[in-house]
């Protein structure tokens, strides 16, 4: 029913021996668009896990180049690819791992111009972005069209996650707007701390297109990573959200 090759078959085999993934789920995978918005901290352990898990095209909208600094916790570039864009070093190395996978480059930031015109493209959204403005565009654009979308930040020794699919709270709705500009000054991460925030968005993907397990909604995971602690908060849809409110 499925036409995959025997190479596709032993590549996913360890995706098909779980309970209630099979070559429907595999399928799935291999039929999903996904968007990653953010090449770097959160984005590599996305793009990494979602192309090694199959999933059939992925697009990565960066418009940055790589730095000495990034390589602390951006996992998918090495010292080679220093002053090279983002998209061109995710790419070679996403190519590298699943050839059968489809990439998608855009050498861009995401703005109000076009932001709709690429998120309209797929069928989920990663927001894997540093950048708050950004963020909350990608909420805004996301609830507007009714694409389902997770969100990640990482901050010091913690970070957070939640999803959003449509009727579900949105990032308007818990924290409302962007916090003032004085608040934007470079901060410390722990980049392991990345790379568990970005497995969880990875997870996350992967749940939303195969129907598995309970997806991250009206929910905010929350991770400390100092002391090892993981809580998850109920969260609730805002009334008065300018944005997703009825």
């Amino acid at each position: 029913m499925y036409d995959f090759t025997e190479e596709e078959i032993r590549r996913y085999s360890r995706n098909m021996l779980l309970a209630g993934f099979g070559t429907k789920e595999q399928d799935k995978l291999r039929s999903a668009r996904v968007l990653i918005v953010g090449a770097g901290g959160l984005g590599s352990p996305v793009a990494l896990y979602l192309v090694a898990a199959g999933v059939g095209t992925i697009g990565l909208v960066d418009y940055d180049t790589v730095d000495v600094s990034n390589l602390q916790r951006q996992i998918l570039h090495t010292t080679r690819d220093i002053d090279r864009p983002k998209v061109a070093s995710a790419e070679e190395k996403l190519r590298a791992i699943n050839p059968h996978v489809s990439v998608e480059v855009w050498a861009t930031a995401l703005d109000q111009n076009n932001a709709e015109n690429i998120v309209g493209r797929y069928d989920f959204v990663v927001e894997a972005t540093d950048n708050l403005e950004a963020k909350f565009l990608v909420n805004d654009v996301c609830v507007r069209m009714g694409k389902a979308y997770s969100h990640g930040g990482i901050a010091d020794y913690g970070g957070e996650a939640m999803t959003h699919v449509a009727g579900t709270a949105c990032l308007r709705c818990v924290y409302g707007a962007p916090p003032p500009d004085d608040t934007k000054k470079k901060i410390g991460v722990l980049g392991s701390v990345a790379g568990l925030i970005g497995s969880v968005q990875a997870t996350e993907t992967i749940k939303y297109f195969t129907g598995i397990g309970q997806l991250l909604t009206d929910k905010l995971l929350v991770v400390d990573a100092a002391d090892m602690t993981f809580a998850k908060m109920n969260v609730g849809r805002n009334p008065q959200c300018p944005v997703c409110k009825q």
